[in-house]
């Protein structure tokens, strides 16, 4: 499967100030497997070690940090001779080796001829004790699930997603039927790269909900082994209450949705600890769209979406004849999966800073407001074909230097204060 990732390694392994990579994600959006690819397709060889699984690693960094002694340790351990510039090392789970993170500084400051890039959660970071964090001595890129783009890719080698990417909506506007057949089956799949490579081989959907199952059941094993104990009840009552805070008219995250009573105090810290997993993705509001947004933030109020719409679908038990072939799926499951689809394209471009707004007296609200380079751009969503945009012609008459953007099932329509672009072209809309 292709990556757009892959041009960012690009970048990185040809860039002048080239420092150790530090690829950052969630478990199982395929941080290991881009990493070896673009070791085999880039590279003379790549020299492979997984510190979670490897006993021979776990003392590797504790005496002391000379690269020549690590160099000759990592060829013993996988018979490979890193050569300057032929060879990518990859460190895979660093975070879970004493000072492993530390080393990335020395191979900066004294090897820096040598391409390096680890894996892992960097959650890792806070959870060990006495690991210091590299900074300034580290690149660092984030990779999500994939996006509708890249799903369209694995589906058929890139055709549909090539037309999508041309942007002739009078072309795209005859070939609707067949992009809302793929974005129902994007909905119900997702983007983590196993299950979306099971769906292509395969096509089981039951094998599909297994692998999704899978998946949950990997990231609640992982809040029980690493989380505080006191935290691991509070985490994962945070993360199933997602389904049903987007299922809401109002999706700003509710804490008495969880438990009556509860208040953020009890829940800030399980909060945090999903963020630093790439579990969740954190959208706070802001109070005036103006540049820059962040000055406007309000910390207070913020939605939480999960990392990939094809968990969200398997955490919500709802079954695949609905999503799949009912009638109705874009307006019965409205609340909970269509912004959740747009954030999950709109994460994915590193340029593109997410906020939502809402007026003080709670009478409306703007799903997205994004910074994109120097323009302030409002954002609503739509999951049917017609719609008024009510609340979106008011904030842009209200802001007349700001033109908007609709995602919606209607065709591309170029308007004064808005353009509306189809569900299924949100991920190629900004190029």
């Amino acid at each position: 499967m292709r990556r757009k990732i892959y041009m960012e390694l690009l970048k990185w392994k040809n860039s002048v100030g080239r420092k150790p990579l530090i690829l950052r994600g969630a478990r199982q959006v395929g941080k290991t497997w881009i990493l070896k690819e673009f070791g085999r397709c880039e590279y003379k060889n790549f020299i492979y070690v997984n510190c979670d699984n490897e006993p021979r690693v776990a003392r590797l960094f504790e005496d002391d940090y000379d690269i020549d002694r690590i160099l000759l340790a990592l060829q013993a351990i996988t018979g490979i001779k890193a050569v300057p510039g032929e060879t990518l090392i990859i460190l895979d789970e660093i975070q879970e080796v004493k000072r492993g993170l530390g080393s990335l500084k020395y191979f900066c400051e004294d090897a820096p001829e040598y391409h390096v890039a680890v894996a892992g959660s960097l959650l890792g970071i806070a959870l060990h004790q006495g690991t210091s964090f590299p900074v300034g001595k580290v690149d660092m890129i984030d990779m999500y699930p994939m996006d509708f783009g890249e799903f369209l890719d694995a589906l058929d080698d890139g055709q549909w997603k090539e037309l999508l990417e041309s942007h002739d909506w009078t072309l795209l506007s005859s070939m609707r039927t067949k992009f809302i057949e793929f974005l129902r089956q994007y909905y119900y799949v997702g983007g983590m790269p196993e299950v979306v490579h099971s769906f292509v081989e395969q096509q089981d959907l039951k094998e599909v909900r297994r692998l999704q199952q899978d998946i949950l059941q990997a990231y609640r094993s992982d809040i029980s082994k690493h989380a505080p104990v006191n935290e691991v009840v509070r985490i994962n009552m945070v993360m199933n209450s997602i389904p049903s805070q987007l299922a809401k008219e109002n999706k700003k995250f509710i804490y008495g949705a969880m438990k009556k009573g509860a208040r953020a105090a009890e829940f800030e810290l399980a909060i945090q600890w999903l963020i630093d997993c790439g579990i969740i993705y954190k959208v706070n509001r802001v109070r005036t769209p103006k540049l820059p947004l962040k000055f406007y933030e309000d910390m207070s109020a913020f939605k939480l979406f999960m990392l990939d719409c094809g968990l969200l679908a398997c955490m919500s038990e709802v079954p695949a004849d609905q999503m799949l072939i009912g009638d109705n799926v874009f307006e019965e499951f409205k609340g909970a999966f269509t912004e959740e689809y747009v954030m999950q394209q709109l994460i994915t471009h590193s340029d593109i800073y997410i906020y939502y707004w809402s007026s003080e007296k709670s009478d409306g609200e703007i799903d997205f407001l994004i910074q994109y380079g120097a323009r302030v751009i409002p954002i609503e969503v739509k999951a049917e074909e017609n719609v008024r945009a009510r609340s979106l012609r008011q904030f842009v008459t209200d802001n007349p230097d700001l033109k908007g953007i609709r995602f919606s099932m209607s065709d591309y329509r170029e308007q004064e204060w808005m353009n509306n672009i189809p569900l299924y072209a949100a991920f190629c809309c900004w190029e």
